[in-house]
């Protein structure tokens, strides 16, 4: 993860230092890890707040929203521990969110998915509204496919990208 500050090239956007942030599955996002405490991930999820603009929105230990709309959250396993971080589309432009160089919010879905199958082996799912790759415990999603239309964006891109523990997938039953 990389956050854009005065020593990484900085980028304001309307006041706010926007954040690239990369992601590492099977195991994080930034300072988010699968398998970190409740403690450690809500002290994580702060670091992903921009203090210069709050939202009223923000869950301490379970979601973030960024000023550009990016939402950061995490769920927990029965033991307590983070088992899943899931990252939702931003409505402005500003922060992102990549895996192996390509823009996982920002590319048409149809994009990303031809982009990342050159690295990595994904399923499809749901008709093409979901793409899972089941090696890194990585999905993406979206509410339909449109991938036609850029102006029905709930089709056109994905709206969440989700990094899991192993099994996560599998249910509780496993």
């Amino acid at each position: 993860m990389i956050e854009r500050t005065s020593a990484q090239s900085a980028k304001q956007t309307c006041d706010h230092v926007a954040m690239d942030l990369v992601l590492e599955p099977p195991d994080a996002l930034g300072w988010l890890r699968i398998g970190m405490s409740r403690t450690e991930a809500t002290i994580a999820l702060d670091r992903f707040k921009d203090t210069t603009a709050p939202s009223a929105s923000d869950q301490p230990g379970l979601y973030v929203f960024r000023p550009s709309g990016l939402m950061v959250s995490v769920s927990y396993g029965a033991d307590g521990t983070v088992e899943a971080i899931e990252l939702g589309r931003p409505h402005e432009s500003g922060d992102t969110v990549t895996y192996r160089g390509v823009d996982v919010f920002a590319l048409p879905a149809k994009e990303v998915v031809s982009q990342l199958s050159r690295f990595v082996a994904l399923v499809e799912e749901d008709d093409g509204a979901s793409f899972v790759a089941p090696d890194l415990l990585l999905s993406f999603w979206r509410s339909f496919v449109e991938d036609d239309d850029p102006a029905e964006t709930q089709g056109y891109y994905f709206n969440s990208v989700l990094l899991a523990r192993p099994g996560y997938y599998d249910g509780p039953m496993g």
